[in-house]
């Protein structure tokens, strides 16, 4: 068959829709112009059309790395050290304004010194530049390429036909011909016609906006991008790549840039750096010129000062290069971050929203067969399992089938001496499979499984047995169980769309799922972080608040349908939205309920995570802050989340979070510290130079720029200690933070100038030589001064506590030194004609590192100073001493609830935890959940220790001597 692509019909450029009608011919049509059958194509023919026709997959557009790396420079705060640099190059040595200040002034010739351009500063600027692109480039390329090896292997995946045997292959690898399986969940992964089989939910609303899923039967065509939302069947790829639905419309489109919450963070501060700078530049301006009448020459220097040493041009790279190394390392931990400024947003996550099955519990099902319940006269325990097995798949099971299936002796016994007619798989609305078969006698009879009230109401018998039903449910679902109903039917019309007799309910089969062996600790983790997790499980009310209990979680638990799809009550106690807030978790859950929890505990400003497996989970999943695919989810829920699980269980989660906050903990440390660098550099220097007409050298504010970007890249694998709360981006709190400290640095060095200058406390105290009257001298001691203080801020912004109790990274700590090694010999040393610099001597060094050190201690007593200011506390303080004006809800009732679980747990002999019940470390509801887990544990401990003491006084044995084994 291969010798015979080379026809016209199979060429590329007449392969299109217009030239064959792919689409309406009849399916015998489509086989004989595809030159394929149902057995699909061999591995020879499906290579030579792979050549022909491509991979099944987008063209990628090749990226020019040049222009890629020059783009690291076209952002607000290049843009303003580019001014830097045309300023050093271009008006240094006043050019046009030369001629324009002749005309006006007669002053010009004394303004206009007639000094060349600056070089140095020029070459230094764009050193800086190249650097810092050079630093994003390469990292951002790395993490581009990691991104693509990581993705690779979420590769949507395709059963297709081919050598006669079913595979699993990568989508990318369909070509026109093939026999593809379709079934629920899947991403369509090729335009196709449908072949023989039931009719299909598709839901088509990504590539026509329909809102409603479609029905697709034998011969219509479902498209590539669609998802499969009901049935399954089989179909033949008609077309591929970029000949698709999908591909044509995608290349017709062109990408367009959306601006991301990080991006506005960025601009933000980017924007008041800039601002920042352009006062005090406008300040100087005014004053120099018109007021002091300085050279131009000089007053262009002092304006390079402000200009290099105020935009924190680093702050791109840093961010960036931060964020690519954490997604590496959630990677590494078994989170795929498809988006990357997820992380923030993970970082900031106080409700977590997570399915019972597979990550709370292993999702490894189990039938007790000595607890099921027979409801036929007629039939015994293996009829009612036999009777579930054949309505299971065989093939392609889920954890139900698998656990029904492995109940028989042997698999096979499930379609032993009987022939399948027509299977019905399972969807979420009607909730059950179902199987047609015709026995060895050729009677057709039909079977089903499924949940309990939809077998119950197809039943004939459903008001008889309801009660009883129900009955046997709750008991199994107190002890964990879930229930699992069986029907049977005859079928005399004997056809496979016939309604078939009466159904009879033949049974219940008890499910357990037992938890995680970690789950109850994981969960206890992240309500002490702050994370309040909320169960979502289709399973009984019941079953999920034995679950709970088992988890260590509260059982303040509802089923989904009182909350939601209902009209409010105007009466009703308290609102639905507070249950849900408030809410432990939800029972009974279909999947068009998870949107509204989301949206409503959205509503209620919370950063809300949702977990999801499913093609149903996927509008949840991009409504939520952080969709997170948990592992083994199908395409359409991986396309739609944010983060992908490659491991399962809630632990991956909760590790998750708390490498997101390291990662968003050292983001936020930079960005107070380049707020702080930029208030410190701008009022520090605009002081200098318009009280005292002190001109530092502008050369030397790059060198101050240059070590201090290169020590502050380091930050990005900075030991850090991640918030014990959910962290957000508050700028108020950067920007005063910032203020205040760079004001404090700034007002540090004009009193070092001022003791150097005008008075004799340096030659006095520490008997070092006077350097007042030589400027280069004071320049080299200014410098030393600026260097050592403001890279040491960082110490102090990375820091919760006192800044020398916690150890920085390796990294930044030698990145520091070298830097401060540097600089100190620069300043010791150095004479740098160009600079304006002259070595000051191991003397003055001592000396600068000595008042530097002094004026460090107080960073960190601001830092608290501003921090407990910003909190609202101080102001708080002065009510709720007084209950009668206190604002803490019902008085005080929580407190006084938290400091009963603290007493109650030194009675029990447990250790007191070290968590801070005031809700100043964790968010209000995490704290409520957790207090309620707390109480339902102690609530339980006094009623066994109750019932162990009465038995002990009855059997008249002594309490002391079995004390030891009271285990709780």
């Amino acid at each position: 068959m291969a010798e015979d692509l080379d026809k016209p019909l199979l060429n590329p450029e007449s392969f299109h829709r217009e030239g064959i009608d792919l689409e309406r011919l009849p399916l015998e049509e489509v086989f004989e112009q595809l030159r394929t059958s149902h057995r699909g194509l061999s591995s020879e023919d499906a290579e030579a059309r792979l050549r022909i026709f491509g991979p099944n997959k987008l063209e990628e557009k090749p990226e020019n790395k040049f222009l890629k790396f020059l783009g690291f420079m076209w952002n607000p705060l290049s843009w303003v050290m580019e001014a830097a640099a045309i300023m050093a190059i271009v008006l240094a040595n006043g050019g046009i304004l030369m001629v324009f200040f002749r005309l006006i002034t007669p002053l010009s010739e004394m303004i206009f010194q007639g000094q060349g351009p600056d070089w140095q500063d020029f070459v230094g600027i764009i050193c800086l530049l190249i650097i810092n692109s050079t630093i994003s480039f390469i990292e951002e390329n790395n993490a581009g390429n990691a991104a693509s090896a990581l993705m690779a292997r979420l590769a949507p995946k395709t059963k297709v036909l081919r050598d006669g045997q079913w595979q699993e292959q990568d989508a990318a690898i369909l070509v026109p011909g093939d026999i593809i399986s379709i079934k629920l969940g899947d991403i369509i992964p090729a335009d196709s016609r449908l072949l023989e089989g039931d009719s299909l939910k598709i839901d088509q609303a990504t590539l026509t906006g329909e809102s409603l899923p479609v029905t697709k039967r034998t011969g219509d065509e479902v498209y590539s991008g669609s998802t499969c939302k009901q049935g399954e069947i089989e179909a033949v790829v008609i077309a591929t790549g970029v000949n698709s639905f999908f591909g044509k419309a995608a290349h017709l489109v062109d990408s367009t840039e959306v601006v991301g919450h990080f991006q506005k963070v960025l601009t933000a501060i980017g924007n008041f750096c800039i601002c920042s700078i352009a006062v005090g530049m406008i300040l100087e301006i005014i004053v120099m010129f018109p007021v002091q009448h300085r050279s131009y020459r000089d007053g262009i220097n002092n304006l390079l000062v402000l200009l290099i040493g105020g935009i924190p041009i680093a702050m791109p790279t840093v961010l960036s290069v931060t964020l690519a190394i954490g997604s590496h390392r959630l990677s590494q931990q078994g989170a795929i971050t498809k988006r990357m400024t997820a992380i923030e947003e993970m970082a900031g996550m106080d409700v977590l929203c997570s399915d019972k099955t597979g990550t709370l519990t292993l999702n490894r099902l189990t039938v007790h067969r000595n607890l099921i319940e027979v409801f036929n006269k007629d039939m015994d325990k293996d009829m009612i399992v036999l009777l579930a097995a054949r309505a299971s798949r065989l093939e392609n099971q889920d954890a139900i089938d698998a656990a029904i299936v492995n109940m028989l002796a042997d698999p096979k016994e499930a379609r032993e001496n009987i022939r399948e007619v027509h299977f019905l798989p399972f969807n979420p609305v009607d909730k059950r499979t179902a199987i047609t078969y015709i026995d060895s006698d050729g009677n057709w009879y039909r079977a089903s499984k499924g949940a309990p009230e939809q077998i119950l109401n197809m039943s004939k018998e459903k008001n008889e047995i309801s009660g009883k039903v129900h009955a046997i449910i709750e008991k199994f679902a107190e002890r964990g169980l879930r229930s699992l109903g069986v029907a049977f039917q005859e079928v005399p019309e004997k056809t496979k769309e016939s309604p078939g007799g009466p159904w009879t309910f033949c049974g219940l089969l008890p499910l357990f799922d037992p938890p995680r062996h970690d789950s109850a600790e994981t969960i206890r983790r992240a309500l002490n972080l702050g994370v309040n997790v909320k169960m979502i499980t289709g399973d009984q009310l019941a079953i999920a608040k034995e679950t709970g209990r088992r988890l260590g979680m509260g059982t303040n638990m509802y089923p989904s349908s009182t909350l939601l799809g209902r009209e409010r009550d105007e009466y009703e106690a308290l609102p639905v939205d507070e249950l849900i807030e408030k809410a432990d978790g939800f029972a009974g859950v279909f999947p068009e309920h998870k949107y509204e929890i989301v949206k409503i505990l959205q509503e209620k400003k919370h950063v809300v995570g949702m977990t999801g497996d499913g093609v149903n989970d996927a509008p949840a999943l991009k409504k939520a802050d952080i969709g997170i695919a948990v592992a083994d989810s199908t395409d359409a829920a991986r396309s739609a989340s944010d983060i992908v699980l490659t491991e399962p269980g809630l632990s991956v989660i909760i590790s998750a979070v708390l490498t997101s906050r390291a990662i968003f903990q050292r983001m936020k440390n930079y960005t107070i510290y380049a707020v702080s660098i930029t208030i410190r550099i701008v009022l520090g220097f605009a002081l200098l130079a318009l009280i005292w007409e002190y001109d530092f050298p502008p050369f030397m504010v790059l060198i101050i720029a240059i070590l201090n970007d290169g020590t502050i890249m380091t930050i990005s694998q900075d030991r850090v200690k991640p918030s014990p709360r959910p962290d957000s981006w508050k700028l108020e709190e950067i920007f005063a933070t910032g203020i205040v400290i760079g004001t404090y640095l700034a007002l540090v060095t004009v009193l070092f100038y001022w003791l150097v200058i005008d008075t004799n406390f340096f030659e006095t105290h520490f008997h070092v030589r006077s350097i007042s009257g030589n400027t280069e001298e004071v320049s080299s001691a200014v410098y030393l001064q600026v260097s050592i203080i403001s890279q040491a801020l960082i110490f102090v912004t990375r820091s919760q506590s006192w800044s020398f109790l916690e150890r920085p990274g390796i990294l930044l700590m030698c990145a520091f030194v070298v830097a401060q090694l540097v600089a100190t010999i620069i300043a010791v040393y150095a004479h740098i004609s160009f600079a304006y610099i002259r070595g000051i001597g191991w003397g003055w060094a001592g000396v600068i590192w000595l008042y530097s050190l002094v004026f460090y201690v107080p960073l960190d007593i601001i830092k608290f100073t501003i921090r407990y200011a910003l909190s609202g506390e101080a102001w708080n303080l002065l009510f709720d001493r007084k209950t009668a004006f206190t604002t803490k809800k019902d008085y005080g009732k929580e407190d006084r609830e938290a400091k009963w679980i603290l007493s109650q747990r030194s009675l029990q002999g447990l250790m007191a935890t070290d968590q801070d019940f005031n809700g100043r470390r964790s968010t209000l509801i995490a704290e409520q959940a957790r207090r309620r887990a707390e109480i339902a544990r102690l609530g339980e401990i006094h009623t066994l220790r109750g019932h162990v003491e009465s038995v002990v006084r009855l059997k008249n044995l002594d309490l002391n001597l079995i004390q030891t084994a009271h285990t709780v």
